[in-house]
């Protein structure tokens, strides 16, 4: 047994919104765990003090995607902490320089496959072909199918209590319509095909590095010819093309506002937008100002520009001020108990190997 085994390491397990992380972490020995399900938000002075006071006394931390970050102000005030876990292969929220500089190893998880589990339960679902689309995919699609359709607005129009209303407008008919794609990676790549192989889309796309030859290694990926996707000269011509704008890009400092108050205005008024990538993709001004004057037909998003989004938001009560549709989910494209699963059992195998003296795998930093 290693020096590590040999004391009881505290544990904190951070924004398991749908309790799932218990059966994973609960019957590990020589580890004491905490389940913090209430988000702190770190960017926030008040939020930070209470999440350095709430972290302090734990080596290991478990945290889950984007929803608690771990900037230099709050690694550097954690000396206790000696493995950070988080989920997915990518995490902008964590400083991984910060936590390199303060000797934290920060691992991910990968997903894709049935890692050896240490509890009886293996009713959890197998990772989805590699070449099929994510749940991020069918979610993307839930949410523009809906908007399009209606679907909520007609549902609750028929729950309302003694009402007699029947169909109320129109819907919108995607079967040859153009979609505009804003990255044209793996997600967008997936998109795209459903959009071609279900409602017959002409699909057009632009990014700042895209070129047609790699449109066309996109498109025969999945199975389709080349020249399947249209590669734009410009964003603006995208905007100005598609009748569905979907964001499929990474955050960065380039990509951030990369929809703002002019790519709002090329869009045509009929448009819809699509964005399930990340909220400050969007310049969250220019789209309310947008949305309140019924700029474009609809907005669907999975994702925002504070997560979870605090009770006072706008966004909680779009439908007294948008002239606009507007459909919203709270970041669950992700969330498929598949995937939850894998990723708490590879942290657990993560932390297994850690506590063993043995080297981690999928280490970010």
């Amino acid at each position: 047994m290693s020096e590590k085994q040999n004391t009881i390491k505290k544990v904190a397990v951070l924004d398991d919104y749908a309790g799932i992380a218990r059966k994973h972490f609960d019957n590990i020995p020589n580890i004491q765990v905490s389940y913090y399900d209430k988000t702190l938000n770190a960017a926030k002075e008040d939020d930070l003090r209470a999440l350095i006071q709430r972290l302090q006394p734990y080596e290991i931390i478990s945290s889950m995607r984007e929803r608690t970050a771990f900037p230099p102000e709050l690694l550097s005030s954690l000396p206790n902490l000696k493995l950070l876990l988080t989920t997915g292969m990518r995490n902008n929220s964590i400083s991984l320089p910060s936590a390199t500089d303060h000797k934290i190893i920060v691992t991910g998880t990968k997903g894709d496959r049935l890692p050896d589990s240490h509890y009886e339960d293996k009713n959890y679902e197998p990772p989805p072909p590699a070449e099929g689309p994510s749940s991020v995919i069918q979610h993307s699609w839930a949410l523009l199918l809906s908007l399009c359709s209606k679907i909520t607005e007609h549902h609750n129009l028929l729950q309302k209590e003694g009402g007699e209303e029947w169909q109320s407008g129109t819907i919108i008919s995607l079967a040859g319509k153009t979609l505009g794609l804003i990255g044209l990676g793996k997600l967008g790549t997936q998109f795209g095909k459903i959009a071609v192989q279900s409602f017959g889309m002409k699909v057009i796309a632009w990014s700042q590095n895209l070129t047609e030859e790699k449109a066309d290694e996109a498109a025969q990926s999945v199975g389709l010819p080349k020249g399947t996707f249209e590669v734009v000269g410009s964003k603006k011509i995208l905007c100005k093309r598609a009748d569905v704008v979907s964001l499929h890009m990474v955050l960065s400092e380039r990509s951030r506002g990369i929809v703002g108050k002019e790519e709002l205005e090329w869009m045509k008024k009929s448009a819809v937008l699509l964005n399930t990538s990340r909220g400050g993709l969007v310049d969250e001004d220019a789209l309310i100002e947008c949305l309140k004057k019924g700029g474009i037909a609809g907005f669907a998003s999975d994702v925002f520009w504070e997560e979870p989004l605090r009770k006072e938001s706008v966004w909680r009560r779009v439908g007294e001020w948008s002239q606009s549709q507007v459909l919203l989910s709270p970041h669950m494209a992700y969330v498929n108990e598949g995937t939850m699963n894998r990723w708490y059992e590879e942290q657990v195998e993560n932390l297994g190997l850690w506590l063993n003296g043995e080297d981690v795998r999928n280490r970010l930093n």
